[in-house]
This record gives C-alpha cells, structure tokens and sequence, in this order.
C-alpha cells in the first residue's frame, strides 16, 4: 500500500464511503481505485487527486496533504545515479534490495535522516531583531 492510498482509505472509511460508490463519483472502475489504493498503480494524476478531494469534501490542509502524499506514491521507483559517486549508487541499490525486510522504526529513522539532511540543504533566511515583515 501507498502512503496516498492508505490516506485515501482512510478518508473513505471515516466518511462512510466504499470504494465502489467512490469510483462510480469519480467515474473511474473500483478495481482501478482499488489498485491505487494497493499500490498496484502508478501515482494519481494532479487532476484525479483534486477530482478525491472534491468527493470527499477534503480542502485546505487535507487536500494538500493528499496531493503530497500522492507524489510520495509511485510502488515502482527509478533511481538513475549516473554521475553519483559509487557510495551513492551502492546506497541506492542496498536500499532496493532490502527495503521489505526493514522494520518500521527503521524506516522512520531513515526518514528523519532524509529529511534532516533536505533541511540542511536549504539555505536560512535570517531577519533583523525586531524587525517583522
């Protein structure tokens, strides 16, 4: 499963929705749904996610965190690391070969050290003490 399907199943169950009253609103066949769900498909489209959220009655923050978590959702990744240095490219393979035997807290903790490391690369804006904009 997906991080967006997860979210999206979850959604639906709070709401009361099946899957096939869901498909049949967004015009699309309950098994196509049903696979995004299981991470069977590629990531949703921009439109259909926004097409969910209108379904769903989702705005502001959750439609924003279903979109994000719908570019998070691709089960069939591709990591081209050509001109990476060799540690990079062997990184990226150990993780392809043994990410299903991770444990959750594993997981996380790789996480916050992507994250972590995305943060760093963003440069800081400081302001003047005092000073708001």
């Amino acid at each position: 499963m997906t991080p967006f399907g997860a979210r999206l199943r979850q959604w639906r169950d709070k709401l009361g929705i099946t899957q096939a009253e869901l498909a049949d609103r967004l015009q699309v066949s309950a098994a196509y749904l049903s696979a995004l769900e299981h991470g069977k498909r590629g990531a949703p489209s921009t439109g259909l996610v926004h097409q969910i959220c209108a379904e769903l009655g989702l705005i502001w923050d959750a439609s924003e965190e279903l979109l994000a978590l719908a570019r998070l959702s691709n089960p069939r990744i591709v990591v081209n690391t050509a001109g990476l240095s060799p540690q990079q490219t062997a990184l990226a393979n150990r993780i392809a070969q043994t990410i299903a035997k991770l444990s959750p807290e594993t997981v996380d903790t790789l996480i916050a050290v992507l994250d972590g490391a995305s943060r760093a690369s963003k440069p800081r804006v400081r302001r003047a003490a005092g000073r708001h904009p």
